[in-house]
């Protein structure tokens, strides 16, 4: 699996478990709708599924989607939530990225 399909996938599963979390909060927490769990199950059945395609164990996995998970739900804050990013989760979301590689191209290299 490449680099690119990886993080696409990285980046898609992050997108699955934050909606799958997200739905239950505006039921809980803003009034919605009790019908917003059933997408919420759905997506986090996606999102379990999808940490099952990658090709390495399951720890590497776990522990390289972990920082792509930190880069969505940055993106997340910024784009859903509308509040602005400032220069330490920028920096944060580098940091977390470098790791993320380095483990990522220590499969890869496996």
């Amino acid at each position: 699996m490449s680099y690119l399909v990886t993080g696409c996938l990285f980046f898609a599963t992050a997108i699955a478990e934050i909606v799958g979390c997200y739905l239950p909060y505006l039921y809980l927490r803003k009034g919605g709708s009790i019908w917003l769990l059933i997408p919420a199950a759905i997506s986090l059945m996606l999102f379990v599924w999808l940490l099952t395609l990658h090709p390495a164990a399951s720890g590497r996995v776990y522990a390289a989607y972990g920082g792509a998970y930190v880069i969505v739900a940055l993106l997340w804050l910024r784009i859903v939530d509308g509040i602005k990013l400032s220069m330490l989760d920028y920096l944060g979301a580098a940091i977390t990225f470098l790791g993320m590689s380095i483990i990522i191209w220590g499969w890869k290299s496996n």
